[in-house]
């Protein structure tokens, strides 16, 4: 090849006797192939996908009051255990070495030849693996960034994007009205919201303080309720009322706010029933779960009918359901909104060794809502 690339390239594995190891590693990028792509990584987000497998996995990560940091400056390697109890959830991944990273920006230093027209350009990428210098790939898990758009903008134009534009399309395909969505002050939850906003869906966002309400409501949010409220209740029952709305995604998963929503929605249609029926309501109810941020059991209280259905909701499944022309799609109307409904803003940035910085890891291991980090390899 007539350039070499290397590079360091970030690798979270857990060994069989239960400990993490966090290390930076060398890495030779080959020649691509003719319809693949060289990228020099600019920017890649810290998604809550991308912290399970940075820390082992959702439901079983390491212990990181056991963190321990060895190595060097320029090469820290980071060791934490992993609890016996959480071993047995990790066994498909033991002594295999990962690299997170589910999606990024960059520049195209090196093309095949049938992607010669993307050599020099910046592009948004998908794939895993982009918490590196440089990230092989198809042409195809690349999309072309508009000239005035800086990698930090175009770097998570993937996984929150269209997520919040695939719970549309599940409203819609669905034959659903309006949306709840939990946890809403979250990145994903803010462009969400602005998606709502500017094609008129009716939106109930649940947010866990008044804060968070304030914030949605100043980007136009109509509806927000703060959980923590003593009045949670009775206010989002009144509004799924008004909206008739009978669908909700819940990125938190366990514990009951889950069926708090359905025995809401359960008595906003029940309001207009005179009728008692011990089996309730024949209004349908959905609530998906799409994201483990308590990963605790999830509790449902029974009483909200029989007319009703919790189920997962993951984006990669959504979008091979929807197929390649309307992903397509959906891509095109992120690109051209990327610095208005769907930028996204960071509380941080931080290099390769900086993610592996003791106190940087217990930051952005919290998923507090709304605050997202930046790698910039």
């Amino acid at each position: 090849m007539k350039d070499t690339f290397e590079g360091l390239q970030l690798r979270s594995t857990v060994d069989p006797s239960g400990v993490l190891r966090l290390e930076l590693v060398e890495i030779t990028v080959s020649d691509p192939a003719p319809d693949e792509v060289i990228v020099r990584v600019e920017a890649s987000p810290i998604n809550p996908s991308d912290l399970a497998v940075l820390l082992g996995a959702a439901t079983a990560p390491a212990d990181l009051d056991t963190l321990e940091v060895t190595g060097s400056d320029e090469r820290p390697i980071v060791l934490a255990k992993v609890p016996p109890e959480s071993i047995g959830a990790l066994s498909a991944r033991i002594g295999i070495g990962i690299t997170p990273g589910a999606e990024g920006a960059g520049s195209v230093v090196a093309a095949g030849e049938n992607a010669r027209h993307l050599l020099g350009r910046r592009v948004g990428m998908r794939g895993g693996a982009m918490y590196a210098h440089y990230r092989k790939l198809g042409m195809a898990d690349c999309v072309l960034l508009p000239e005035d758009v800086e990698p930090a903008a175009g770097a998570a134009m993937f996984v929150n994007p269209l997520t919040a534009l695939g719970f549309v399309e599940t409203m819609r395909t669905e034959g659903f009205s309006g949306i709840v969505h939990l946890a809403a002050a979250s990145n994903l939850g803010q462009m969400l919201n602005r998606i709502c906003v500017t094609d008129h869906i009716p939106l109930i966002n649940v947010v866990r303080s008044g804060e968070q309400a304030k914030l949605l409501m100043n980007q136009g949010a109509r509806y927000v309720f703060d959980s923590s409220s003593p009045d949670y209740e009775e206010q989002l029952r009144s509004a799924l009322y008004e909206t008739k709305i009978t669908l909700a995604f819940d990125p938190i998963g366990g514990g009951t706010q889950a069926s708090q929503v359905l025995a809401a929605m359960e008595a906003a249609a029940a309001r207009d029933v005179s009728a008692y029926n011990r089996y309730g309501t024949e209004v349908f109810k959905q609530l998906y779960i799409y994201g483990m941020l308590n990963p605790s059991p999830t509790v449902l209280d029974r009483w909200v009918g029989f007319a009703w259905s919790v189920g997962g909701w993951l984006l990669t499944h959504r979008l091979k359901q929807m197929g390649k022309d309307d992903e397509a799609r959906l891509l095109d109307r992120v690109r051209n909104e990327l610095t208005t409904t769907f930028a996204s803003h960071y509380t941080a940035r931080m290099g390769l060794q900086e993610i592996l910085h003791p106190d940087n890891i217990r930051s952005f291991s919290r998923k507090a809502t709304g605050a997202k980090y930046l790698v910039t390899p």
